[in-house]
């Protein structure tokens, strides 16, 4: 007499993730990326309001606007490319 065929158990884990990779830890700059490009949003909102209430003069907004996407834009761009370029920790 043959014993009945088994069945794997069903799977309870976690699938397995893909290892992040990155020069700099991704982590580390995602978060430094999310609060640096949200510093850039609530200033920009700042100097918009300012300039709206006429307290600043509307060149200022302009260049507070500018460099703050400036500096999120960059930040973002070195966020990808940490990523995009990092090391692969697989295998």
């Amino acid at each position: 007499m043959n014993p009945a065929p088994t069945t794997p158990p069903p799977a309870t884990s976690r699938p397995v993730r893909r290892a992040e990779r990155g020069f700099f830890s991704p982590r580390l700059v995602r978060t430094f990326a999310f609060y640096t490009i949200s510093l850039c949003i609530v200033a920009s909102v700042v100097a918009s309001i300012l300039a709206i209430w006429e307290f600043t003069k509307k060149d200022s907004l302009w260049r507070l606007v500018a460099s703050f996407a400036v500096i999120g834009t960059g930040t973002a761009l070195f966020a990808f490319v940490n990523r995009r370029f990092g090391e692969d920790t697989e295998g």
